[in-house]
């Protein structure tokens, strides 16, 4: 097994279970392997675990807002990849923001599945 080749890794934290199960499925069927955590808190538990390539978080969770744990994230981690995957519609200029202040994109809910895995990869090659 040494030989084989180790898979992208994706933490996804989203309140939403129907949601964790399809972006798990879709992202697995790709060869990703994906944590799914419902909270901000255990995802920062994962997170100081490290060995991620890739953070896929919603804006609105109950226990710690998206942007919250994103902020929470640079600090122990500003290396980190982050996707927001969230059912808010941002204007422009918001996202503007999001992506200055270093996200690497914004993916609104409901998604289209092949426009969702391209910019899963775009987001894993960019640095």
């Amino acid at each position: 097994m040494e030989n084989e080749i180790k898979k992208k890794r994706i933490l996804h934290v989203d309140d939403e279970h129907d949601i964790l199960e399809v972006v798990k499925t879709i992202l697995e069927s790709e060869g990703y392997d994906v944590v799914s955590e419902t909270r901000g808190e255990y995802a920062l538990t994962q997170i100081e675990k490290d060995g991620f390539d890739l953070l896929i978080l919603d804006i609105m969770m109950p226990d710690m807002s998206g942007w919250e744990l994103f902020n929470r994230i640079g600090t122990i981690k500003p290396d980190y990849k982050v996707i927001f995957l969230t059912i808010l519609d941002l204007p422009e200029n918001k996202i503007k923001e999001l992506l200055d202040a270093g996200i690497k994109d914004y993916i609104k809910k409901p998604f289209d599945r092949e426009d969702f895995i391209a910019r899963v990869k775009k987001a894993m090659e960019n640095k």
